[in-house]
């Protein structure tokens, strides 16, 4: 089993040290775009919070321009950036996957192939962030585009979880599964929460009630609960399981954190109105990490049954 990690070079002792560094380029390169990816998605929820969707009028380019410098405002500034932030993802994914190819014969054999999915993901998603600003932010392309930036978060942290040094100790058991429904449930409820935002459902609900809108909101806000139960379950499944990796268990109690924090910040920004813009855009990028971290779980709590040779780094 552990042959579909590692590939034999990885596993010989006496290979050359760089076929070791090359991997652990390839690792870092990862871990940096899964940054930016986050970083982007906070701009772009900002972007719609502050209304600068439709900032620039045209696409790919803004005002004709690379850079509109007569036009700059704060919203243009947004849109600008987000886009620009997008483009160097994608051109950083592009350098990704020719480095994989490159160094194929050093790498693990799935690596190409998870990085070209990658690539794939990133292409739909700049296509739905051009068909964002053509079909004046319509609601369904504005919730495709987030799950498309989920799914592409997604697959580098695979990626990168699977590159990184990990202990197995074969003791995740039931972890699991619990730890894959949980994130399939958060996945779902933040797709929620991007009709939400997209529709401006809190807005339209709470300035006139008993309106449709007011039924996508009341989901997002059951949607609470199975949320809840799936962290919690999560975190029992890592302060129960004996013998656990420590890295599952410091990763439990950072969802549980990051569970009440989004709570908290959830409450706060409907309390408030939704008139504290920076509270609306925290309340969605933790909503990120939270999921982000349960799906790390799910892929470690998978590699702890698999008896694997960490990668030196």
């Amino acid at each position: 089993m552990a042959e579909s990690i590692l590939p034999n070079a990885i596993r010989s002792q006496s290979q050359p040290h760089a076929f070791v560094q090359i991997q652990v380029w390839i690792r870092r390169l990862v871990w940096k775009i899964i940054i930016a990816t986050v970083l982007l998605m906070a701009v772009g929820s900002a972007t719609r919070v502050m209304n600068a969707g439709l900032a620039c009028p045209d696409w790919p380019l803004c005002y004709g321009q690379w850079i509109p410098s007569q036009q700059m405002n704060l919203q243009v500034f947004l849109e600008w950036f987000h886009r620009l932030d997008a483009a160097l993802i994608g051109f950083s994914t592009l350098i990704l996957v020719g480095l994989s190819w490159w160094f194929r014969r050093v790498l693990p054999s799935w690596l190409p192939w998870a990085t070209l999915g990658s690539l794939a993901l990133i292409l739909v998603q700049g296509l739905l962030g051009g068909l964002t600003v053509i079909e004046l932010l319509r609601f369904d392309i504005v919730t495709a585009h987030l799950g498309t930036a989920m799914a592409f978060l997604g697959s580098l942290l695979i990626i990168g979880l699977c590159l990184m040094p990990y202990q197995s100790n074969q003791t995740a058991g039931k972890l699991r599964p619990v730890a894959l429904t949980s994130t399939t449930i958060i996945y779902l409820q933040c797709l929620l929460g991007g009709l939400v935002g997209s529709q401006w459902a809190a807005h339209q609900c709470l300035a006139i009630a008993g309106t449709q809108f007011c039924q996508v909101l009341h989901s997002h806000l059951l949607g609470v609960l199975p949320t809840a139960l799936g962290v919690a379950m999560t975190y029992w499944c890592t302060r129960r399981t004996p013998a656990l990796n420590p890295f599952l268990r410091q990763l439990g109690n950072g969802a549980l954190a990051l569970l009440g924090g989004q709570i908290l910040l959830g409450v706060a920004t409907l309390k408030l109105h939704l008139q504290i813009e920076p509270l609306t855009v925290a309340h969605h990028t933790v909503g990120i990490c939270l999921w982000a971290t349960l799906l790390a779980i799910a892929v470690l709590a998978v590699r702890d049954h698999r008896p694997t040779t960490p990668i030196t780094a």
